[in-house]
């Protein structure tokens, strides 16, 4: 059976030290986007972290900067003492979508990264080990379409841990599984985590779900994407969602995503090349209000921004693309 000791741990530590990423502005090539804005992030290893924030603030370009799907304007990003300069094995990805190949049984799909980095003959035992430890192995030779969606997403958890990755990125893996389901695949990568301790960062927008799964959880703000906060949950494992801690820290990551959103308003609302923190010595009553912002700004922000949420709306299938590349294997 694939397990460890709870001591012991697969993964790696993770920074992110002052990363930017901008894109071209759909209108004018000449003017930037910035997505990120000197994002620092340090995640140990065997950690299990959360990111959480409204659309559009940048979690799924960091996870993208991360497994080595792009590269950052500027600012650095380490796993272990090695910078991360291209896609690797080290770095798993499980997308929302568990992308399976439809023609290729469950015991092919996980086994598909060791035939694709050619160690298949020598780690064929890990195949039903894994499929074991998913609790999958009387599905061993179903296809995608016998499956109900948490088994699918099993069979990408699997596929994703079989390389042994010192980081596995997780972009709203379960997001599209009903309420239930969701919860017990909660507990499923809970377990595997805690079988296997590998460094796990996952992009959320459900705060019961980073409050129950995380030892820390990272509040993300857009206009740029921005490190607001960093909470840690001190709560023993398994955690009751009902209790007055859980509750009154899921209020409190609540009312701060709130007032990060009425910043952002505020921020999106001040004429260009001036920051809403600025002053120009005369008192807040002078300053022009929110309403009286110059609609040429406002209305190129608002498109911006919805042009960032749309790239990376349609970012998840290509990104499964480009790591089937990098991986050798043929995309379906």
């Amino acid at each position: 059976m694939v397990a460890m000791s709870a001591s012991a741990s697969e993964g790696s530590s993770l920074r992110v030290l002052g990363v930017v990423k901008e894109f071209p502005s759909p209108d004018n090539a000449n003017v930037r986007t910035m997505a990120l804005a000197g994002v620092t992030l340090s995640v140990a290893a065997g950690e299990l972290v959360s990111i959480v924030g409204p659309s559009g603030c940048g979690k799924s370009t960091l996870l993208r900067l991360i497994a080595g799907l792009d590269s950052p304007n500027s600012g650095e990003l380490w796993i272990g003492d090695v910078p991360i300069i291209a896609p690797s094995a080290e770095r798993g990805l499980v997308f929302q979508d568990p992308n399976l190949f439809p023609w290729l049984t469950v015991r092919r799909n996980i086994q598909a990264g060791l035939v694709a980095r050619g160690v298949l003959q020598e780690k064929r035992h890990e195949v039903d080990e894994f499929l074991r430890l998913v609790g999958l192995d009387a599905f061993a030779n179903a296809f995608p379409h016998h499956l109900s969606g948490g088994m699918s997403q099993r069979v990408a958890l699997a596929r994703a841990l079989i390389n042994h990755p010192k980081v596995l990125l997780l972009d709203e893996p379960l997001g599209a599984l009903d309420a239930f389901t969701r919860m017990r695949m909660q507990d499923e990568v809970l377990r595997l985590w805690q079988a296997r301790r590998t460094t796990m960062l996952l992009v959320t927008h459900d705060i019961d779900e980073a409050i129950y799964m995380s030892d820390r959880i990272v509040i993300m703000t857009p206009s740029p994407g921005r490190i607001e906060r960093t909470i840690s949950v001190a709560q023993d494992r398994p955690r009751q969602r009902s209790s007055p801690e859980f509750l009154r820290l899921r209020g409190e990551i609540l009312e701060l995503l709130h007032f990060a959103g009425n910043a952002t308003r505020d921020r999106s609302s001040v004429s260009p090349g001036v920051s809403p923190d600025a002053g120009d010595g005369s008192s807040g009553d002078d300053r022009k209000p929110p309403e009286q912002a110059d609609p040429a700004a406002v209305k190129q922000n608002t498109q911006s921004g919805a042009v960032h949420s749309l790239r990376e709306a349609l970012s998840s299938r290509k990104n499964s693309t480009s790591l089937l590349r990098h991986s050798g294997l043929p995309p379906g």
